[in-house]
């Protein structure tokens, strides 16, 4: 199941930056240059290149949100470090006696 996940979030990753890669740029730098063009152009930004780039976009969040489910069995660990060490009374250093 993991892998079949891990396959299919590499295809939407893939898929997702050819998209944006695609797409016409729009120019105006986030809304600064806006112009008397632009307006009359949209209407054309729910257009199919757009739909496609927001459903591939949540797929690929939900794909990677089930791939993180998914592994997070995995990661649990069975056994504490701490519990793995053992104080020993021999290892801990005697304190020095003063030399009055």
């Amino acid at each position: 199941m993991e892998n079949i996940l891990l396959i299919l979030n590499i295809i939407f990753g893939l898929i997702l930056v050819l998209l944006v890669l695609m797409q016409k740029s729009e120019g105006g730098a986030l809304g600064i240059g806006v112009s008397q063009e632009s307006f009359m152009f949209s209407r054309s930004a729910g257009n199919f290149m757009t739909k496609a780039t927001a459903v591939v976009a949540i797929l690929f969040i939900i794909c990677s949100l089930a791939l993180t489910i998914v592994s997070r069995g995995e990661l649990t660990p069975t056994s504490s470090v701490l519990d793995t060490i053992e104080e020993k009374a021999e290892d801990t250093p005697a304190i020095p006696e003063n030399n009055n």
